[in-house]
């Protein structure tokens, strides 16, 4: 039986417009006690597994996007002769890539042992295996690039084995900024490589984004630890001229239904939110001089866009029509 007349009705039409026609487009009747559910999905459950992640996942793709920018700006130091720089930016390097992203990685898998066992077999063609390997690497390269320079620096060792010093130095650093920006962008790979329709469909768009966004946080940190040189301030320009393209383009680029996360839902919001922080008005900021608040408000944007990402992801798994609609 149907829940009213109403239905009662539509049910009549279904039925007479079959018999013509054969084919019946538009929306049936729900019966009661029918044999089809009536909640979205397989039997009421999600298509797709949605992610399960927690709040250490958006601080971990926030910290190590920081450091491994900070790695590649740390090697431009080097090569241009701002020592000061690329000490500064190595000990962001390895606070933020070397120690504070791996605690949160871990914190999110739960237990330490389980970073331990991604490393006991290399996969190249998993992006999870990958990222443990690129973390490690880049943390290794971090630490010693650090310890090295600051020897060197400080004139510790006189001759030759300062040359030694920096050389091995120069030799870690540049391995630092390889993997760092590896470790800044990854993690874009790493959700876009997924089934969830909102970080597939924008699979190209994500490592851009997060390398972008990694690259202008590690210039603002600088910048507020009283670094200001004008080719910081270039970074800052050239990441929010970026981010504020990447606005415009993730505002066209839509797919209808399959990544209706990101345009007609609150995570969607934060994804836009972050991208304003650190595209338009940052560089609106920088514009007019204003360049702490110009630092402040990128970083703020980095952090937002990443939690918006995180929870469009959420959004998106759990919405059958969206996983439907991206397999057209």
């Amino acid at each position: 039986m149907t829940t009213d007349s109403r239905s009662e009705k539509r049910l009549e039409q279904l039925r007479e417009k079959a018999w013509q026609e054969g084919v019946v487009p538009g929306r049936g009747v729900d019966v009661v006690g029918g044999p089809i559910p009536r909640k979205p999905g397989y039997y009421g459950q999600p298509v797709v597994k949605p992610p399960v992640w927690t709040w250490e996942v958006p601080l971990y793709f926030f910290f190590g996007g920081i450091g491994g920018m900070s790695a590649v700006i740390a090697l431009s130091g080097v090569l241009f002769h701002h020592i000061d720089l690329a000490r500064m930016a190595m000990w962001i390097a390895a606070i933020a890539g070397a120690v504070l992203s791996p605690i949160l990685l871990i914190m999110d898998l739960g237990r330490p042992h389980l970073f331990l066992n991604m490393l006991r077999v290399f996969k190249h063609r998993s992006a999870m295996s990958m990222g443990a390997w690129i973390l490690t690497a880049f943390g290794t390269s971090a630490v010693a690039g650090l310890i090295t320079l600051e020897l060197h620096a400080q004139q510790i060792f006189p001759g030759t084995l300062d040359q030694l010093l920096r050389l091995a130095a120069g030799i870690f650093i540049f391995a630092a900024a390889i993997f760092g920006t590896l470790l800044a962008t990854y993690t874009g790979v790493l959700i876009g490589a997924t089934a969830i329709p909102a970080w597939f469909l924008h699979r190209t768009f994500l490592p851009i984004r997060f390398g972008t966004a990694g690259l202008g946080s590690a210039a603002g940190v600088l910048e507020l630890l009283g670094h200001r040189i004008g080719a910081l301030n270039f970074l800052g320009f050239y990441a929010a001229a970026v981010e504020t393209v990447l606005l415009i383009w993730l505002s066209v680029d839509k797919h209808g239904a399959a990544d209706r996360a990101i345009h007609e839902h609150g995570s969607g919001w934060l994804i836009r939110i972050g991208e304003v922080l650190n595209g338009p008005l940052a560089l609106v900021l920088r514009f007019f001089g204003f360049i702490p608040w110009a630092a402040i408000s990128f970083l703020t944007g980095a952090l937002v866009s990443r939690i918006g990402w995180i929870a469009v992801g959420k959004v998106s798994g759990v919405d059958p029509e969206a996983v439907f609609a991206s397999q057209r």
